[in-house]
């Protein structure tokens, strides 16, 4: 008898979003309807066919809630109102029903570690000692023998991931709260059932609007130690990591699988989606988390890889791009799921910089590094995301000063490290690099005014390169990026050995070559790639199997390449991506 576990890597009962393709859409950024510089609803609906055109499967939509937008969107006051800057329920309703006509699934983002300080349960919690949801979040006295808003009063050491301690003081009730993120972003206590409770009847009421799903931020950050112990601190941090008390906490896989089965199970024959954000997991534990037999998500959205150039000073201490550690990374992770559970692909997203700028060239050989990394995320095992830009490489904006930027970490970031004494230069050098806001600024449509996003001002500035990289000009120039992206889609909705196939790395030491092969059954491609400026002389790649692959010699299939055909079939041009099948 078939396992659930077996069904996963079963052609015939595989999940549908093995083979499917997610398309994030940052809603403030996609494209302004009304003229106000802030993308919305009208918008998506707009481009709606564009998005059919480039064949992807889901959208996975940023929030869209009501909110004071003190972290974009992601400090959320009422979860069950469209913020009006975006449009209105029933704006959503249509947009719903139109992806759905068009065989596009809708995913919301679900942000259930914190709320807004602004939302009804903090307003009533922080009112009083006494209140019936003061429970509802983390509140504690001041540090024994202080006084309440000095400093090192905080009830833990922790910091917050946006550069500031992690506790806040109240001066009405004496005590302080928690917040992980932003002073304005209140963690729940999920200890609470009535917390948990809310949450979930929340969750049924957007499945039962006919959403498909969820994508769910720093889910593995609802499990606290509850005793809240201080982290261990070099000499000199008065702030250090808490993370150790709160990522994949004590009761984290109770509550996921709580959440299964009050929300997901029992929907009938419903193709949902559930993904669960997880900064810090393991491959260990995202096996747990996704494993079918357990009930708990269907897949991980894991940081790992996005680290390994962050310095030793942080994520704006910026590193060169070390490929072997990559490959061993993005291979550990297929090893470590390969039988039990599911991984999403990217290397873009909201909060990352844009890909090109990052690992590729994003001057001389922008089409050929956009569409090598594409080529090689799309080639792994496990469904891959594609960030609104990504599908033409879109590019760092080149920021001026602080002034540019929008982004409260970068802002946080900035006002920190400046007063602990790093230039202003230094400081603006990472933020370049790093700064979330560079996957922020507008999708770039057109050569019109503001790249066709808005006729208003935007939000935020757009890449001046606009004027040559845009939607427009892709689509008609000779080597599109969005047309490469069109044919990995088509290549993963066609090709079982792509959505499921074995995955084995070759050559995981060599610095310019990331090669691998897929493999099911009797079914074999092989995927290399060279991640560099200078052309690369191709020999035999040798497999554990010590198999011998020679496809440009004994004549393996091109299914794609990068390139213009020509090329000397023993020799990887600058850049170049080509996927055999042998």
């Amino acid at each position: 008898m078939e396992s659930e576990t077996d069904r996963t890597n079963n052609d015939s009962t595989a999940p549908w979003w093995t083979s499917a393709v997610v398309y994030q859409i940052y809603p403030r950024s996609f494209q302004d309807s009304d003229g106000d510089g802030m993308g919305d609803i009208g918008g998506i609906r707009r481009r709606l066919d564009y998005l059919a055109e480039l064949g992807i499967d889901v959208l996975w939509i940023s929030p869209m809630y009501m909110s004071p937008q003190h972290d974009n969107g992601y400090d959320i006051s009422d979860y069950r109102r469209i913020d009006p800057v975006f449009g209105t329920l029933e704006e959503f309703d249509e947009l719903l029903g139109e992806a759905h006509e068009r065989g596009i699934r809708i995913v919301m983002d679900l942000v259930v570690n914190h709320t807004s300080s602004a939302h009804p349960w903090f307003v009533e919690s922080r009112s009083s000692k006494d209140n019936p949801k003061r429970d509802w979040y983390w509140w504690r006295p001041p540090r024994q023998g202080m006084t309440g808003g000095e400093p090192g009063a905080e009830p833990t050491n922790w910091s917050s991931n946006f550069s500031e301690s992690s506790w806040q003081y109240d001066e009405e009730t004496g005590e302080y709260y928690l917040h992980l993120f932003a002073r304005q972003q209140p963690d729940l206590n999920w200890e609470n059932p009535d917390v948990r409770r809310a949450v979930y009847d929340m969750m049924i009421w957007w499945l039962d609007r006919g959403i498909d799903g969820f994508r769910m931020d720093v889910i593995n950050f609802i499990s606290k130690h509850t005793d809240l112990p201080d982290a261990p601190a070099e000499p000199g941090v008065v702030h250090p990591d808490g993370h150790a008390y709160y990522v994949d906490g004590p009761r984290i896989h109770e509550f996921i699988h709580e959440m299964n089965e009050q929300v997901f199970a029992g929907r009938g024959g419903a193709e949902l989606l559930t993904v669960g954000e997880m900064p810090g997991v393991t491959p260990e534990a995202a096996r747990k988390f996704t494993d079918p037999a357990r009930h708990e998500l269907d897949m991980v959205f894991q940081f790992e890889h996005v680290a390994l150039d962050h310095g030793p000073n942080g994520k704006f201490d910026v590193l060169p791009l070390d490929l072997p550690k990559l490959k061993r990374s993005l291979a550990r992770w297929q090893d470590a799921l390969a039988d039990v559970g599911w991984n999403s692909l990217y290397l873009d997203n909201h909060d990352q910089p844009r890909l090109v700028s990052r690992f590729g060239n994003d001057d001389e050989y922008r089409y050929e590094s956009a569409t090598l990394w594409a080529t090689v995320l799309h080639l792994h095992r496990g469904t891959p995301y594609v960030y609104q830009g990504e599908e033409i490489g879109m590019t760092n904006m080149p920021f001026d000063s602080l002034d540019d930027f929008r982004d409260i970490e970068s802002i946080n970031y900035y006002n920190a490290a400046t007063k602990q004494g790093k230039s202003r230069d230094e400081v603006l050098k990472g933020l370049r690099h790093f700064s979330r806001d560079n996957a922020r600024t507008p999708v770039q449509w057109d050569d019109s005014a503001h790249a066709g996003f808005t006729t208003g001002e935007p939000w935020i500035e757009v890449n001046p390169n606009y004027r040559h990289l845009n939607v427009a000009a892709d689509r008609a120039a000779d080597q599109s990026v969005f047309r490469y992206y069109q044919g990995l889609i088509r290549l993963r909705h066609e090709n079982q050995v792509v959505a499921l196939g074995h995955f084995e790395l070759l050559e995981p030491e060599h610095p310019q070559l990331y090669a691998f092969t897929r493999m099911r059954g009797d079914q074999r491609l092989l995927v290399v790639a060279n991640v560099s400026n200078d052309p690369l002389t191709l020999w035999s790649l040798q497999t554990a199997d010590a198999d011998e692959l020679e496809p440009w010699v004994s004549g393996g299939e091109v299914l794609m390449t990068n390139t213009q055909q020509g090329t000397d079939a023993g020799v990887l041009a600058p850049w170049e991506a080509r996927i055999y099948a042998l």
